[in-house]
């Protein structure tokens, strides 16, 4: 049997202090969106780059609530989230000329999610051949993007729909 590691990941799932949120944290900290990657913030969520991308423009849209489950999340919030998911997926392919966009939520740490108690969407623009190999194989990650013009990009793009 092979075995992949993420050893960036590390962070999350050894924080010493096991009630630190990092998204509660950019939600209460509202004068550090540049130095924290917050690329919009809306009533009842807000987008921000994701710190490891999987591929650049990466980017996740958190709700302000500090919840598990999305179904316990008001309508309100779901579909605010929900309208700004489809906002990404059109910025995404309009502005990095992505091929398609990987959407998605890992509910609970079994499903995968490196924060669990608070639920989010990931988006993750995709290209035809971009499988990243070298992930894989050489337990390196690629980023051939410059990640500030990437989170400078989405903060001009979401500016018209905010």
């Amino acid at each position: 049997m092979e075995y992949l590691y993420a050893p960036w990941r590390d962070v999350y799932f050894n924080n010493k202090d096991k009630n630190f949120c990092p998204f509660c944290h950019c939600k209460h900290e509202l004068n550090e969106d540049e130095k924290l990657g917050v690329i919009f913030r809306t009533k009842e969520c807000f987008g921000i780059m994701n710190k490891y991308p999987y591929s650049p423009g990466h980017f996740m849209i958190i709700p302000y609530e500090h919840l598990e489950n999305i179904e316990d999340l008001s309508d309100k919030t779901w579909l605010e989230i929900s309208h700004f998911v489809r906002i990404g997926v059109k910025i995404l392919k309009e502005n990095f000329h992505a091929s398609g966009v990987n959407i998605g939520m890992n509910l609970g740490s079994a499903a995968g999610a490196g924060i669990a108690p608070h639920c989010h969407y990931h988006l993750i623009p995709r290209w035809q051949g971009d499988t990243n190999f070298i992930t894989t194989i050489g337990q390196t990650r690629v980023c051939g993007s410059d990640l500030e013009k990437v989170y400078t990009t989405l903060c001009k793009a979401f500016k018209d729909y905010v």
